[in-house]
């Protein structure tokens, strides 16, 4: 698996990398069965999963979330919100989450940005974000 070039990569010693590893497995515990998988074999979920924990190797500021649900099975996505919603209790740093599922992104959202064609149609607290609102843009 590619975790080891990614702890390299971000110039991590032995010590920092084996830790960082550690927090990763702690949150993706999957990713310690698959070890030895080429990342290209696996699920959609299990490289969601590795994608999640390379991105945290690098020790981010933000961390940008680009539709992390898409075509995962509900599990996976349950397991991915957790750690989302753990990230955000740590508050160690800000969490960009772009994503189509509305009511994931409505768990997890402090504050909503809607787009539309490009341009930003609608902003506010994810608490005040109305059926309304959504429904004007709402695209089936």
């Amino acid at each position: 698996m590619q975790l080891g070039f990614w702890a390299r990569a971000n110039k991590g010693n032995g010590a920092t990398e084996k830790a960082a590893f550690e927090k990763v497995y702690r949150l993706f515990p999957k990713l310690t069965q698959i070890l030895e998988r080429p990342s290209g074999v696996l699920s959609g979920g299990e490289q969601q999963q590795l994608a999640i924990g390379r991105a945290l190797l690098s020790d981010p500021k933000v961390l940008l979330l680009d539709e992390p649900t898409e075509g995962i099975q509900p599990s996976v996505v349950d397991q991915i919100e957790d750690v989302i919603i753990g990230f955000k209790r740590q508050r160690r740093f800000a969490i960009l989450l772009v994503e189509q599922g509305l009511h994931f992104a409505a768990r997890l959202a402090d504050a909503y940005v809607i787009m539309a064609k490009g341009a930003v149609v609608a902003a506010g607290k994810a608490n005040e974000l109305s059926p309304e609102e959504v429904k004007r843009h709402l695209v089936v």
